[in-house]
């Protein structure tokens, strides 16, 4: 029977959870696009600090790692005013004024380190014929698949924030109100 996705904020967190934290959680925690007063930012930013008193596990994938950076990258570049915006975001990443962008990013990316233990993508261990095949069906998102394979694999409880794992059968804990229903 297909897990249901469970508030976050009402889990306790043990040492013997062992939780994938997805790219949008640590966004919520270290984006400057959410304010720490951001409700969903409060509750992922609290439920971490409540992970890390119960020295639950906490993983993450090169794959989630390089969606936070690139998302964060883009952000810099999307929201430079049009008139300083670089033709093209390559141009951007490799002009001068990206390196206080890539230094705030490396810095966000090293907290993170200092409190994940890494593992591996899972993509090893997949059927890429069976991943491609239901990617091309349509509604699910490539990373989302394979992101889903490890959580199963290694038996792993997802944190996320996205509606797009609703009906995966995944161990979920979130704070997003329509993963709840």
């Amino acid at each position: 029977m297909p897990e249901t996705p469970r508030s976050i904020d009402r889990h306790r967190f043990t040492p013997s959870d062992k939780l994938l934290l997805d790219a949008n959680i640590w966004l919520f925690i270290y984006s400057p696009q959410y304010r720490p007063t951001d409700r969903r930012a409060k509750v992922y930013s609290t439920a971490l600090k409540y992970m890390l008193e119960a020295r639950s596990t906490i993983l993450i994938d090169a794959m989630i790692l390089s969606e936070f950076v690139n998302v964060l990258a883009r952000l810099a570049y999307n929201t430079l005013p049009a008139a300083q915006r670089p033709s093209d975001f390559k141009k951007f990443r490799n002009g001068s004024s990206f390196k206080t962008t890539a230094a705030s990013i490396a810095d966000s990316c090293n907290r993170i380190l200092q409190v994940v233990t890494r593992i591996e993508s899972g993509f090893t261990s997949c059927d890429p014929a069976d991943l491609i095949h239901r990617y091309q069906a349509g509604r699910s998102d490539f990373n989302d698949l394979l992101l889903a394979h490890t959580c199963k694999t290694e038996a792993l409880t997802l944190v996320t924030d996205d509606v797009d794992f609703a009906r995966s059968g995944l161990t979920i804990l979130t704070a997003n109100a329509k993963l709840l229903r």
